[in-house]
């Protein structure tokens, strides 16, 4: 069987988890309060599938509020907050990345901000930090609106992961709480 036909032992301990321990787990994977209460509403889930397809209808359906409360959440690329393993893992591409390219992706990140409003966010999972820049070049002259689809996707993404290790931790395991 694959993990996404039977409850594994994170998503067994999740779905058994009091109301407040999993809301915290779920605010770990997204900083969203509507999108962790609209995934605790559906426990218990059956298996993987059925939780990463209710973490997809939820970011889905994220108002802009609800959107902008998720971004808040994650860190400017290049920079992942300190104690947060999730940001750092995912972040890795800009690890060992030269001075000069760290340099130039803080700057574009603050044009990005400046011209959005919030975070540059991408699924930085596996990109280099080259691709990283690229990305924050190509899409710095979206439009508004083009580039919040851009972000709900990109933050999809992010979710997808995030939950997909909540589900499949050891007991004990795991970066949410």
């Amino acid at each position: 069987m694959t993990s996404t036909s039977s409850p594994t032992p994170g998503l067994t301990r999740f779905n058994a988890a009091e109301d407040d321990a999993a809301r915290a787990a779920l605010r770990a994977v997204c900083a969203s309060a509507a999108w962790a209460d609209e995934i605790l509403a559906r426990r218990p889930y059956p298996d993987t599938a059925s939780l990463l397809a209710a973490g997809d209808a939820a970011t889905a359906g994220l108002r802009a509020a609800d959107l902008a409360e998720a971004m808040a959440g994650h860190p400017p690329i290049g920079r992942p907050q300190p104690g947060d393993p999730a940001s750092a893992r995912e972040q890795r591409g800009m690890t060992d990345a030269p001075d000069a390219l760290r340099a130039e992706m803080l700057e574009l990140n603050l044009a990005y901000q400046e011209k959005f409003g919030h975070v540059f966010l991408i699924c930085a999972t596996g990109l280099t930090g080259e691709q990283m820049r690229d990305a924050v070049r190509h899409r710095i002259d979206n439009t508004p609106e083009h580039e919040r689809e851009i972000v709900r996707g990109e933050l999809g993404k992010i979710n997808r992961i995030r939950l997909a290790r909540l589900a499949a931790a050891p007991d004990g395991e795991g970066d949410p709480p």
